[in-house]
C-alpha cells in the first residue's frame, strides 16, 4: 500500500499582495466587493481582468456596454451607473489567484465601514462570491453600517465558480439592477 501524496500551500510559499484602488465616482449607490484581485488583475491594474471572469460580460448585459469596450470605458460606465468597485481585503498572502489559497491569518481588510460612512449615498453592498462573503462577515463590523444598508450575496463571477453557467450567474446578478443608474455612453 502506497501513501497518497497531498499538495498543500504553506504560508511560507505565499506572496504578500495588495489590492487595487477603489473605483469611485460621485454619489455612488452600490458597492461591489470582491475578495482580492487575481494575479492577472493585479498585473494589469484592472478589476476582473481575467478574460474568463464573467463580471464584465454581466456588466455588458446590465449596463449596455459594448463587448469591445476597453477598461477606461468600462470604468466610466461603472461610475456612471453609480457603482463602486473594491475588495473586502486590502492586503493578504496568497499563492496564485484562487481564493482558497488566501492565508486567513494574513488578511487585512479595507475600511468598508469608513467608505460607507463617507459615502452615505451607498444603499447596497453586493458581495461577489463566497470568499468575499466570508471575509466581509469576519472583518466588517456590521453594527458600524447603516441598518438600512442592503447586503446582497451573489455568486462569484470567477471562472473557478464552475457550478453555475453564465446565464445562471447573470440571472443571480440581476438583483443589482434596481440600484443602478443606467446611462448611455
Amino acid at each position: 500500500m502506497t501513501a497518497k501524496k497531498t499538495l498543500s500551500i504553506s504560508p511560507i510559499s505565499s506572496v504578500s499582495i495588495n489590492g487595487l484602488p477603489l473605483v469611485l465616482g460621485c454619489e455612488p449607490r452600490l458597492l461591489i466587493l470582491g475578495s482580492m484581485p487575481s494575479v492577472k488583475s493585479l498585473a494589469v491594474g484592472q478589476y476582473y481582468a481575467h478574460p474568463q471572469n464573467a463580471f464584465w460580460r454581466i456588466m455588458q448585459e446590465l449596463l449596455g456596454l459594448p463587448p469591445s469596450a476597453d477598461y477606461v470605458t468600462r470604468k466610466k460606465a461603472i461610475v456612471s451607473a453609480r457603482i463602486v468597485l473594491w475588495d473586502v481585503l486590502g492586503t493578504c498572502q496568497r499563492k496564485g489567484s484562487l481564493d482558497s489559497a488566501i492565508v486567513k491569518e494574513s488578511e487585512i481588510a479595507n475600511d468598508i465601514a469608513g467608505l460607507v460612512a463617507r459615502e452615505p449615498s451607498i444603499v447596497a453592498v453586493a458581495l461577489n462570491g463566497g470568499k468575499a462573503q466570508q471575509c466581509f462577515k469576519r472583518h466588517v463590523d456590521l453594527s458600524a453600517l447603516p441598518s438600512s444598508l442592503k447586503i446582497l450575496f451573489l455568486p462569484s463571477t470567477s471562472a473557478a465558480n464552475a457550478r453555475m453557467n453564465f446565464p445562471q450567474k447573470l440571472l443571480a446578478w440581476r438583483q443589482i439592477e434596481s440600484f443602478l443608474q443606467k446611462t448611455i455612453l
